[in-house]
């Protein structure tokens, strides 16, 4: 018997339930997990999982946990493309008006992910490459993205990525990212003083409501990325989230 539309449906729609699930998990899960997260019937879960594995979006390794597929990569790229140039006008804007590089970035498993850059036309300046991953706790983007997130979720994606220390400067232990998690949450904004790369400071926001997590930072050498600078930044860059929100929502 055909497949009414509505299963068909409903069939769409737990698929891209049980990715979410597995990317929600870390990347990888064993089938018993997935039926106590999704709520549904071993057997569906299972069919739903071969069909996934048949065409490359999930796959099975070696103890048996499934995971996202290979396939997923491609979409996830030309997404991220896509949704960088969305907002290249602001990061053009948040240049023209600060005279520093402007960034873009979005959460990607555990890690943060540059997706669109406007470069500063100083000679001196800082360059990130688009497509380059970081540690979320290290960047600024990073921790701007990590603040919209409950503390349990923040534990979970430390206890799984580590805390490598990419200079002297970068937050070192749990009990340290989450204090400055906590002040990143009441101020609106998160600081990163040279915990990437030594010399370089950056002022970083989450972009309100976006689809995926996702920050903007203003960057530069920390002879002109000073405490004056802050103060003319930080209401650009909350004027640039607000757009860069409002675009986003009305794509």
């Amino acid at each position: 018997m055909a497949e009414s539309p509505t299963e068909g449906v409903k069939s769409v729609a737990r698929v891209f339930d049980l990715l979410e699930l597995i990317a929600d998990a870390g990347g990888d899960v064993t089938l018993s997990e997935l039926s106590a997260m999704a709520e549904l019937p071993l057997p569906t879960i299972h069919r739903l999982l071969r069909t996934l594995v048949a065409l490359g979006y999930a796959r099975q390794l070696a103890n048996r946990r499934y995971a996202l597929g290979p396939r997923l990569v491609r979409l996830g790229e030309v997404a991220n493309r896509q949704f960088g140039q969305l907002a290249k006008p602001q990061l053009k804007e948040l240049v023209d008006r600060l005279g520093e590089t402007a960034n873009l970035a979005t959460l990607d498993g555990d890690q943060v992910i540059y997706v669109s850059q406007a470069p500063s036309p100083h000679a001196m300046r800082m360059f990130t490459e688009v497509g380059r991953r970081s540690h979320l706790h290290a960047t600024g983007v990073g921790k701007a993205i990590l603040a919209t997130l409950d503390d349990q979720t923040v534990r979970e994606i430390i206890a799984r990525t580590g805390m490598p220390q990419s200079t002297p400067h970068s937050i070192a232990t749990l009990d340290a990212l989450l204090a400055d998690l906590a002040v990143i949450r009441e101020r609106g904004y998160a600081i990163d003083d040279g915990e990437q790369e030594i010399g370089v400071r950056c002022y970083a926001m989450a972009v309100p409501g976006a689809p995926i997590p996702t920050a903007v930072s203003v960057s530069g050498p920390v002879a002109r990325v000073d405490e004056d600078f802050a103060a003319r930044a930080i209401p650009v860059l909350t004027e640039a989230v607000q757009e860069i929100a409002a675009v986003t929502a009305a794509a």
